[in-house]
């Protein structure tokens, strides 16, 4: 019987989420037909994907496995500098590294969008395993200094002169080829996604989640602690390169400056407030983080009422509005916006069951 009521829930969560694909998909179908006039809400969808796919990767880091990383936005930079240079138009290269010519070997080299985009995902891996071996045997806050460090490091070596002939410097990369349509971005993030997924939800997620409850009882049912800490770091950062190579397709160009402290600080925010260790709390998150800064916008705009300038309204203030607004979003959903659940209809019907009992119990008092 129990195994029978499982397998019920997970084929009614199962439906549920090819349900919500579909209408998506119809969704960005309908704004791509009329792309000209919802070009702006596209642009939201598409940062919102590409962010819930970084979000994802940390949270598998930190909220699965209990390691507190910084390094997103190394890892991004790595993941996006890798698939700009694969992916900028052969005979357009000349035009973009036009100060210090281009190395030789990269004049010629160019891959298809999506190889493109994996072997970023590939770099950012590389680079995590090399320097996950000295520092994944920090703790805490330790490892977040050190893989923010990390980051500003990899941030100041694009930038480098020595570095001119590979990533452009200072000067950065254009020409990047963007999204076919909003399709094509949720059809990568899409794969994404259910690949970490089907990652968490294994037996190599369990011991990610294992190591994030008791180190020590881990270690006594045979779990190598150190190995497994490495592959979430590794799998995390690989993902977390692909989110940069999707974020380098999204804006079209990129430079060193682009993959500052505060875009980690921003995938972190959106972890947090989706709720930590859960899955559909780091993609509600992401849109609710992206679509409320666009919405806010309106405040950085001077307003004037009857002749008079309003002085809040001005370039800065959305931030500040945003602010408040997260603060009162902490206050009321302390874990996040999902508490570290996930989004299901056994979760709706329990969430309507608490609210009826609530109103008979109102009722009975009155």
């Amino acid at each position: 019987m129990l195994k029978n009521s499982f397998k019920e829930k997970i084929n009614i969560n199962l439906l549920l989420y090819l349900g919500i694909i579909v209408v998506s998909v119809l969704i960005l179908t309908f704004l791509d037909m009329n792309k000209r006039e919802y070009i702006y809400a596209i642009s939201i969808i598409e940062r919102s994907l590409v962010f819930a796919v970084a979000a994802l990767a940390m949270n598998m880091v930190t909220g699965f496995t209990g390691l507190f990383s910084l390094g997103q936005a190394g890892f991004m930079a790595l993941g996006a500098y890798t698939t700009a240079i694969l992916t900028i138009p052969v005979e357009l290269r000349p035009n973009v590294y036009y100060m210090e010519g281009i190395l030789p070997a990269l004049e010629n080299l160019s891959f298809p969008i999506p190889i493109a985009v994996i072997l970023g995902g590939v770099v950012a891996a590389f680079f995590a395993f090399l320097i996950g071996i000295p520092i994944l045997r920090l703790k805490s806050d330790y490892l977040a200094i050190a893989t923010l460090g990390f980051s500003e490091i990899m941030r100041a070596v694009i930038a480098s002169h020595m570095m001119d002939k590979i990533t452009n410097g200072a000067y950065g990369l254009n020409n990047i080829p963007e999204f076919s349509s909003s399709i094509e971005c949720f059809i990568y993030t899409s794969i994404c996604i259910i690949a970490m997924i089907l990652i968490i939800n294994s037996s190599t997620g369990r011991d990610f989640k294992a190591i994030r409850e008791d180190e020590i009882a881990a270690r006594s049912v045979g779990i190598n602690i150190f190995k497994t800490k490495e592959l979430s770091f590794v799998v995390s950062s690989f993902f977390t390169g692909i989110s940069g190579g999707l974020l380098a397709m999204y804006m079209s160009s990129i430079n060193s400056s682009t993959f500052q402290i505060t875009l980690t600080y921003d995938v972190l925010l959106i972890v947090v407030l989706g709720g930590i260790g859960s899955i559909t709390g780091s993609i509600v998150g992401a849109f609710f983080v992206t679509a409320g800064k666009e919405l806010l916008r309106f405040f950085d705009e001077p307003l004037t009422v009857a002749g008079v300038n309003v002085p809040l309204f001005k370039p800065g203030f959305r931030m500040v509005i945003f602010s408040i607004l997260l603060m009162v979003v902490v206050l009321f959903f302390r874990k996040g916006l999902l508490g570290g659940k996930e989004l299901s209809l056994n979760g709706f019907k329990k969430y309507s069951r608490k609210k009826e009992d609530k109103g008979i119990q109102v009722g009975g008092a009155s």
